[in-house]
C-alpha cells in the first residue's frame, strides 16, 4: 500500500513538472511571436514609406522607371513574405523567404538612393530628405527589433534544449525557433579599408 502511494506521488510530481515545463515553453513561444510583432510593425512602417519615396522620386526620375519599378516589385514581395511570417512567426521557411525579400527591398532602395544622389533637385527636395530620414530611423528600429526577436528565440531554444525539459519539448512538438540572420551581403558586412 505504501508503495502505491509513493508511485502515485511520483507520478503526480512528474505531471506537475511536465505542466510547468509546458507552460514555460508556451510562454516563451508567445514571446517570440510578440517579438516578431515588433519587427512586423517596423517592416510595415518601412513598406508604407516606400510608395511615398517612389512617388516623390518619380517627379525627378522619369527616365529611371526600371529602378522605380524594381523598388515597387521588391516592396510587394516583402509585404507578401511578411504576411506569411505573420501567420507562423516560428516557421523557418517563411522567415528565410522574408529575409530574402527584405534583402531585395533593401538592395533596390539602396540603388534608388544612389540614383537619387545624381539628381541635385531630388537630393534637395525636403520631402525626399524627410522620407530618407524616416527610412533610416525605421531601419535602425528594425535592427533593434530583430535583436529582441533573436534574444527571445535564444531563450526559447535554451529552455527547450535543457535536460530534462527537452523530454517534454520533444514529446509535445516544441521545435527549435529560427534565429534571424543579418540581411546584408558579405561585401556589405566587411569593414571598409583605408589606404594612404
Amino acid at each position: 500500500m505504501a508503495t502505491t502511494w509513493w508511485v502515485l506521488a511520483a507520478l503526480g510530481v512528474a505531471l506537475v513538472w511536465a505542466v510547468w515545463v509546458f507552460n514555460g515553453l508556451v510562454q516563451r513561444r508567445n514571446r517570440i511571436a510578440n517579438a516578431f510583432g515588433q519587427i512586423d510593425v517596423q517592416l510595415k512602417r518601412r513598406h508604407d514609406l516606400v510608395p511615398n519615396l517612389v512617388e516623390v522620386a518619380k517627379r525627378y526620375l522619369a527616365h529611371e522607371a526600371a529602378t522605380l519599378e524594381a523598388v515597387t516589385r521588391a516592396r510587394g514581395a516583402a509585404v507578401s513574405a511578411a504576411g506569411s511570417v505573420r501567420q507562423q512567426p516560428a516557421d523557418a521557411q517563411a522567415l528565410a523567404q522574408l529575409a530574402v525579400a527584405e534583402a531585395a527591398l533593401a538592395g533596390s532602395l539602396g540603388r534608388l538612393m544612389v540614383v537619387a544622389e545624381a539628381y541635385p533637385e531630388l537630393k534637395a527636395d525636403a520631402t525626399m530628405r524627410s522620407l530618407g530620414e524616416e527610412l533610416t530611423s525605421t531601419e535602425n528600429r528594425i535592427g533593434f527589433a530583430r535583436q529582441a526577436y533573436n534574444d527571445e528565440a535564444l531563450a526559447y531554444n535554451d529552455a527547450a534544449a535543457r535536460f530534462p525539459d527537452l523530454v517534454v519539448a520533444r514529446l509535445l512538438g516544441f521545435l527549435p525557433a529560427t534565429m534571424l540572420q543579418a540581411t546584408q551581403s558579405e561585401a556589405e558586412r566587411q569593414a571598409p579599408r583605408v589606404a594612404f
